[in-house]
């Protein structure tokens, strides 16, 4: 009877934390939804056409677009021609922001991509995998009167790949190519008030530089950048949410260590899984308020790609480590086939983030998609990475698989137990299915919220309410692998309670000193547990 008292106790608060859990998840929706506005503004620029009419000294000149000490500017290119001014005394100069605003460290990043406008003309037609070179420098002040310091310079390649829906004929002169949108400039921190950016377009006929790429009208360029508000909320969430998995991985490990045992692997995987996440949690960005740290991007990327790492090799382990079946488990080794792929694929990734975000702290106009060898190592990476993933997938679907049947085996041994020990291994079965439950439904509302957040018009409005679809993803998703961490760690905690022999029945049949617990494959110093014998048992025969 106390066993039973016990089991439907231990129910009832799994209920009950489950409910604590979804209500957390719903605000944490709620909070991106309602109060944070949409993660990232785009703002569109026209470059202005300017005459660098100190071409000897164009490395130490900054071409303004606009303000008191603004350049000389052409209208168009038909003036260049009727003023005899030459390709190479033209600069494209574009100031951000616009004018009468202001950067702020709030945005965090900037990503710029570049738009050309490029006129069909008979004598100067645009050949088949054209490609223009860029001659462009960025430089940045923080008062309007101050003068222009350089952050970057370089030469860049981009390939031109643009469709023309007309004939090529006379008639269809002067009418635009369809031209993609080209990568042009990153950066991971936005510490000053204003940058300005200065494009050539060198031209050598010899070299066969900047031929052939069409009659260019103008430069356009979309800058995007987080926004200020939602930053603070990311920040209030990630300052929040730090402390409350540090106290919850407190609290798990000193229940292990007060333990009489070693911890087992199943423990120290769940240990390890709150240590990631705790990586991701430390709010470092504050400091990118008040420092020029332009790594951050590169090291937000690492921060996630350990923690998924991590998760997708706890998944694997908890699986393994719920098998009930006759194989010695309880060691990382066993696991090699299923987290090999693991490492592979995050490795690949390492390496691909590297060789982009990684060159661009030196120079923010690099991208690795724009030369051909480029291109390829960065696909062979996303390549070998996606074909890890798909093994994996494979091999933990084959081990849920397992588990599960395995599972529905051993209750059959179920009814021939006392009335408490078949409640207690009924809880365990229960509480493994509740987390593959969990587990499932965080995967899916992952999934199906990145798909709605990108076919959606980034926001809903239902009468005078306004949802920020976007903003909910990143803080519900964020939010939801907190909970699931917590939870992981709260559930899977070693029970000291001390339960003792049934006096009527001898219902546990253990000895009241020997502690229970919610994994099913823990070893004790002196053996293992009943339900690790129990599987072995059942499997021998």
């Amino acid at each position: 009877m106390a066993g039973a008292i016990i089991e439907n106790m231990s129910t009832r608060k799994l209920c009950i934390v489950g409910g604590i859990l979804l209500v957390l998840q719903v605000i944490a929706f709620l909070v991106g939804g309602l109060i944070a506005p949409s993660p990232t503004t785009a703002v569109p620029y026209m470059s202005v056409k300017c005459i660098d009419v100190r071409k000897n000294h164009h490395k130490t000149k900054w071409l303004m677009p606009w303000g008191a000490n603004h350049c000389k500017k052409l209208r168009d290119f038909d003036e260049a021609v009727s003023r005899q001014i030459e390709a190479n005394d033209i600069v494209f100069a574009v100031h951000i922001p616009l004018p009468s605003k202001e950067m702020s460290p709030w945005f965090q990043f900037m990503l710029f991509i570049m738009q050309l406008d490029i006129a069909f003309k008979m004598d100067n037609d645009l050949k088949e995998n054209a490609e223009i070179t860029l001659d462009v420098s960025l430089a940045y002040r923080d008062d309007m009167f101050d003068d222009w310091e350089e952050i970057a310079h370089a030469i860049e390649i981009r390939k031109l790949k643009c469709t023309f829906g007309s004939p090529k004929t006379v008639e269809s002169e002067g009418r635009h190519y369809d031209c993609d949108f080209l990568p042009f400039m990153e950066i991971g921190s936005v510490a000053h008030k204003y940058y300005l950016i200065n494009i050539r377009l060198p031209v050598n006929d010899r070299k066969g530089i900047n031929v052939g790429i069409g009659e260019i009208k103008d430069i356009r360029l979309v800058g995007i950048h987080q926004n200020g508000g939602f930053t603070k909320v990311w920040f209030a969430m990630k300052t929040f949410l730090t402390p409350s998995i540090l106290i919850i991985m407190v609290w798990y490990w000193r229940r292990i260590t007060l333990m009489t045992r070693a911890p087992v692997l199943l423990e120290k995987v769940i240990f390890a899984l709150g240590i990631s996440m705790t990586f991701i949690n430390v709010p470092v960005e504050w400091f990118s308020i008040g420092f020029d740290w332009t790594w951050m991007l590169l090291f937000g990327d690492i921060r996630q790609g350990i923690f998924y790492a991590m998760l997708l090799s706890f998944w694997i382990i908890f699986c393994g480590e719920h098998m009930m079946d006759q194989n010695e488990r309880n060691r990382l080794s066993g696991y090699w086939k299923q987290v090999g792929p693991i490492a592979v694929g995050s490795f690949c990734l390492f390496v691909f983030d590297m060789c982009e975000r990684g060159v661009q702290l030196k120079n923010p106009f690099y991208s690795i998609w724009t030369t051909e060898v480029g291109t390829e190592l960065a696909m062979a990476f996303i390549i070998v990475a996606g074909i890890c993933l798909c093994l994996y997938f494979l091999f933990l679907c084959f081990m849920v698989f397992q588990v599960f049947r395995n599972i529905s085996g051993k209750q059959s041994s179920l009814p021939a137990m006392s009335k408490a020990r078949r409640l207690h291994y009924e809880g365990l079965i229960f509480r493994f299915k509740f987390m593959m439950l969990i587990t499932l439904a965080c995967a899916a509302m992952t999934v199906i919220f990145f798909i709605v957040s990108q076919v959606t018009e980034g926001h809903w409005k239902w009468g005078d309410i306004t949802i920020q679809v976007n903003s909910a993803f990143f803080t519900g998703i964020y939010g939801m692998w907190n909970l699931y961490v917590f939870a992981l760690m709260f559930l899977y905690a070693p029970s000291h309670k001390n339960y003792g022999e049934d006096q009527s029945n001898g219902d546990l049949g253990v000895n009241s000193g020997e502690e229970l617990q919610l994994t099913t494959t823990i070893t004790h110093v002196d053996g293992p547990t009943e339900v690790y014998k129990l599987a072995r048992k059942e499997a021998q025969e």
